[in-house]
């Protein structure tokens, strides 16, 4: 008797991990499926510029800004090779005339990590002017920088600058707050660590779905910053 409700309790979880597995790949797909025509320009491998057409392409809506995705540091003063990529992507549309303004956003929860300071430092380095950079402090997560993009910052066309994997999700949060964005792929080099990184974001994608139906307010408010204004006033330090 034990033995039967056992082996009827194994095949109810085996059917419900495996509803729950196609769900998520289903969602995954959704989310994929919706986004992939967005990314206009992928920098990959040696490749170092936009061409013409991803040129032409990325400044059909006219962004306002490349808001550039923080992605880790190495120390107080270095990104890491997944953050160096973005920002040059950043830097190159910034450089070749397709946006005016970059906005950063990443993570500065602890005073021992802060992501905005390291890409503060390295567009600035690159000849970027103060003014053109805005900061967003409080990008805790992809949904965080996409919600505040549009609530704090008043975005309403741009380029998301990531790796491509990260790009679906990111294009899909910023079309759900009403934005209407296009990707620009940093994929300069293959990380360490992607196929684990590849595995949470499938989680992430799902998470993200989910969230973008409740519409939360992002985890830190804060008082609207126009990108007409000046972008120093953003940089806090």
């Amino acid at each position: 008797m034990i033995k039967k409700i056992l082996l009827r309790l194994i095949a109810v979880v085996i059917i419900l991990a495996s509803i729950g597995g196609i769900g998520m790949m289903t969602i995954n797909n959704h989310v994929i499926n919706m986004e992939k025509d967005s990314i206009a320009a992928v920098i990959e491998g040696e490749k170092t510029s936009l061409t013409k057409e991803e040129k032409e392409a990325v400044s059909d809506i006219q962004p306002q800004c490349a808001i550039i995705m923080g992605a880790g540091i190495q120390d107080e003063e270095t990104p890491s090779p997944m953050l160096r990529d973005r920002l040059d992507v950043g830097i190159e549309l910034y450089n070749s005339g397709v946006v005016s303004k970059l906005l950063l956003t990443g993570d500065n929860g602890t005073e021992g990590h802060n992501e905005i300071h390291v890409m503060l430092k390295y567009t600035r380095d690159a000849g970027i002017p103060e003014e053109d950079i805005y900061c967003d402090h409080a990008g805790f997560s992809t949904y965080d920088s996409m919600y505040r993009a549009k609530n704090i910052f008043g975005v309403e066309r741009a380029v998301i600058v990531t790796q491509t994997y990260h790009e679906y999700r990111s294009l899909y949060i910023a079309e759900k707050q009403g934005m209407e964005c296009i990707g620009a792929s940093s994929d300069q080099m293959v990380y360490g660590g992607q196929p684990i990184r590849e595995i949470r974001e499938v989680l992430a994608r799902v998470k993200d779905y989910f969230k973008c139906f409740a519409m939360p307010e992002s985890a830190l408010g804060g008082e609207s910053i126009s990108l007409s204004e000046s972008g120093v006033i953003s940089h806090g330090e």
